[in-house]
């Protein structure tokens, strides 16, 4: 189950700068931009993570044996939920899948119940996770800045660096981690970077992939990197996968900032579920229905709402890509 811990800290804290809904609202204008001008060469998409690569049916298990402290929102009783994953290429571009790119994992977990994040009753608890267990910038205005710049043509790059070259270092920091090797969906581990509510606690996500547990070895294809999809569907044409749900809680500000995505989480982590992907084949008609839906980490309960600026930032430029392209 993970490394077991003493009942975890309450004393985390949200700091809400009053001037940072002023910068969302210009973030999430800037992001439809870039979105409209790529819908243009692409066709209608989402703003990031635009290159779907799977669409998979899941389920995510709740064992009965979890400490108390992490009986929380949907994983307080013992439960089997029926799950829709998306697998993405992480880009603006609808790339090859050989680029070089941030890699996406995404839940829908539905049958859920109780109050939602941004009101009425939930509907489903999303999860957001990503190859990366942290983000390249501390804030989200940092990121929209090397987002929006990188989705420029070449010369308006050259230009807004040359006209802010503090940008330097931050988009040295996205090519490095663009650089990190990625084996496959099956063989790396995939985290929310970013902290959500635990009921009166908080934490950090990980999916934790079945090479990485002790009674499941699923070997490296060296050519999965010319086609993500075909990888993980050819797996699963020969058995199924399953993944440790795993989450690790806020100690201190010091190991555990709430407010900086650009630091990893020094605390152990603790395994709550277990993602089960069964055998299954490509469906047509159920890959449009999850590319058409909305994955959003602020479709939650309560329990599990988003915390920190960075998801504060998501929760507006994610709602106005939706509008764009009309998510359902």
């Amino acid at each position: 189950m993970g490394e077991a811990v003493a009942e975890p800290s309450t004393e985390w804290r949200e700091v809400i700068d009053p001037a940072e809904a002023g910068r969302h609202e210009a973030q999430g204008k800037a992001f439809a931009e870039m979105q409209g001008r790529k819908d243009g060469k692409f066709g209608t998409g989402r703003a990031l993570h635009r290159k779907q690569l799977a669409a998979l049916r899941a389920t995510l298990e709740v064992p009965g044996d979890l400490p108390a402290y992490a009986k929380q929102g949907i994983f307080a009783i013992p439960n089997k939920y029926d799950t829709w994953i998306r697998l993405s290429n992480g880009g603006f571009n609808r790339a090859p899948d050989s680029t070089p790119d941030i890699r996406g994992f995404s839940l829908k977990v539905l049958g859920v119940t109780g109050p939602a994040a941004l009101g009425g009753e939930a509907v489903s608890q999303d999860f957001a996770l990503i190859n990366h267990e942290r983000f390249s910038s501390a804030t989200s205005e940092d990121f929209t800045t090397v987002v929006t710049t990188g989705g420029s043509t070449p010369g308006k790059l050259l230009l807004r660096v040359l006209k802010n070259p503090g940008m330097i270092p931050q988009l040295k920091t996205v090519q490095t981690a663009l650089k990190e090797p990625f084996s496959g969906f099956a063989t790396h581990d995939f985290f929310s970077a970013a902290p959500i509510a635990f009921g009166p606690y908080a934490v950090r996500v990980k999916l934790v992939a079945p090479s990485q547990q002790i009674d499941r070895v699923t070997e490296v294809n060296a050519q999965a990197s010319e086609d993500w999809a075909a990888d993980i569907y050819q797996r699963l044409d020969q058995g199924p996968l399953s993944y440790d749900f795993q989450v690790q809680f806020f100690t201190d500000e010091q190991h555990t900032p709430i407010e900086d995505a650009s630091r990893n989480w020094d605390a152990p982590y603790l395994t709550v579920g277990r993602l089960a992907i069964p055998r299954q084949h490509a469906e047509p008609a159920f890959g449009e229905e999850v590319e058409s839906a909305r994955f959003d980490p602020w479709n939650a309960v309560v329990a599990h709402r988003p915390l920190g600026e960075v998801m504060r930032a998501r929760k507006v430029a994610y709602f106005v890509s939706q509008q764009h392209r009309s998510a359902k």
